[in-house]
């Protein structure tokens, strides 16, 4: 077989590390540059790097392998939500902690917190929960790049991998892919995570596209594509395909996931002014159909097809379809990459949040801000970017799980949290002991249905009573969070009033 398609992804590696040499020529070798870009990130820029942040293997990879599985209604289940909720929460959350940040000069959640609810200590609590809910999401990119690379090279190493079918492995992509994003993210920060993901966002769109029409030309066209589903697959067609209602309707809760994400709160610091929010709240809706339509299209035309592949092997999906249908191997090459700049995209960011919590909610808070250079600073966070890259791959290699479903396990914690910074921002009678309150009882629940689901597979509350359908735990987590949120700050004394005074000021903060 031709080599052709892992020269051409190996050529896409090599352009993204010597865009991210280029940008260190820009940093300005200060911890705020390398966490938060000296807040002068512009429009588009915020816009590819927002997106590009949400739009991991989980869109892509993960996408098309459940709507192979599961139908159409996999577009409902998540894109047609996002494309709403995600804008919604950019305008009403994302422009009010970006004033309060730039205000106070924060560079992660755990520090608006502590000065929110008046409370050193939240952030010993928040730290760990975000990290573990972050932790899964790098795996899905870890693994969605393997499973790819996997797919697209079977057969084109038959003495080097022969235990594999002569396929890249995946503890060999995953290794690659993790030290070219470790690279420029090491030099130049959050700034070179901006341009790599405004690049590899361009890529991964266009390339999405071809593949989408490539695709649609191999099976004949969009009607006979459409008709071999039909005829071979034709739940996959229905409306709902093989989702129940109950559990379609309470996906809703996953998009304000956003709200809570990490990497999020540091790419909206980022941000030049409130202006800056404008492009991304419009475009972004857009952003998600032209993706996650082609994706979840060319899963359920593969079911068409079909391809043989069992539901187990989803996350294999994509790359098969590509590596079958599409004779020419530099097209080949080219979509591949397309998919690897989805998902390196997400995994930079969330590499740089984890680093940027780490060095500024428990180093620099336990020493003191006094007592630490801003050099210090600087290459504390870039040290523990370097252990979490070192972490996530060795996880990575501990087994496997459906992208789609772990990306939801993940999702659903952010998500159930994010009453707690829907009430720091909006509601000033939130307190100190209901947010902690709120924050524990979130994470035991998390961690019970979790743990229910056989660590990631996927579970649904109610099924027997609704006939099999069933209610997303999420739905539940959620609940649990708000109620206590409530409940516990109603019973409690509220914040002092010069809190109040800083974090609800007169005149309200600025608006698009």
């Amino acid at each position: 077989m031709s080599l052709i398609p892992i020269y051409v992804v190996g050529g896409y590696l090599l352009i993204l590390l010597v865009l991210g040499v280029a940008c260190s020529r820009f940093f300005r070798g200060t911890s705020t540059d390398f966490f938060v870009a000296s807040r002068s990130i512009g429009p588009f820029v915020l816009l590819m790097s927002v997106f590009g942040t949400t739009m991991t293997a989980f869109a892509l990879v993960g996408s098309t392998g459940r709507s192979y599985a599961s139908g159409i209604g996999t577009y409902g289940l998540m894109a047609s939500w996002s494309g709403l909720i995600h804008s919604a929460v950019f305008f009403s959350v994302g422009i009010k902690l970006w004033a309060v940040g730039k205000r106070y000069g924060y560079v992660t959640q755990c520090q608006y917190f502590r000065d929110r609810f008046e409370s050193p200590g939240i952030g010993y609590v928040l730290f760990p929960i975000l990290v573990i809910l972050v932790v899964p999401y790098l795996l899905i990119g870890v693994l969605g790049s393997g499973a790819v690379v996997a797919a697209i090279s079977k057969g084109m190493f038959p003495q080097i991998f022969a235990d594999g079918g002569g396929a890249v492995p995946a503890w060999l992509t995953g290794a690659v892919i993790c030290m070219v994003v470790l690279v420029y993210v090491f030099l130049s920060g959050v700034r070179g995570a901006a341009w790599a993901n405004t690049f590899q966002t361009l890529v991964f769109m266009f390339t999405g596209l071809v593949a989408f029409v490539l695709i649609a030309n191999a099976l004949g066209g969009l009607s006979a594509a459409s008709e071999a589903v039909r005829v071979n697959a034709p739940t996959k067609l229905a409306r709902e395909g093989e989702i129940g209602r109950v559990q379609f309707m309470s996906y809703c809760f996953i998009p304000l996931s956003v709200g809570m994400f990490p990497h999020l709160f540091q790419n909206w610091l980022t941000a030049r002014s409130a202006k800056t929010f404008r492009l991304t709240v419009a475009v972004h809706p857009l952003f998600i159909m032209i993706v996650w339509v082609p994706c979840i299209l060319i899963g359920i035309w593969a079911a068409g097809i079909p391809l043989g592949l069992p539901v187990e092997k989803q996350n294999a999906v994509l790359g098969v379809v590509v590596q079958r249908l599409l004779s020419n191997p530099w097209l080949t090459g080219l979509l591949t990459a397309g998919i690897l700049a989805a998902i390196m995209s997400s995994l930079d960011s969330q590499f740089m949040c984890i680093g940027t919590m780490f060095t500024n909610d428990i180093v620099t808070h336990l020493a003191g801000e006094d007592q630490l250079t801003d050099r210090q600073k600087l290459w504390i966070g870039r040290t523990f970017v370097v252990g979490i890259v070192a972490v996530t791959y060795v996880l990575s290699l501990l087994g496997t799980r459906h992208i789609f479903t772990l990306a939801v396990w993940c999702f659903s914690g952010f998500s159930a949290l994010f009453p707690a910074v829907f009430a720091a921002v909006y509601w000033r009678r939130a307190t100190r002991l209901g947010v902690y309150s709120a924050i524990i009882v979130t994470a035991i629940v998390w961690l019970a249905f979790f743990h229910a689901s056989g660590y990631g597979g996927e579970y649904l509350l109610l099924t027997d009573q609704l006939d099999g359908d069933g209610l997303m735990p999420v739905a539940v987590m959620f609940a649990a969070c708000a109620v206590t949120l409530v409940v516990v700050s109603l019973l409690t004394s509220p914040p002092s009033s010069q809190t109040l005074a800083r974090f609800f000021p007169d005149p309200p903060t600025p608006t698009l």
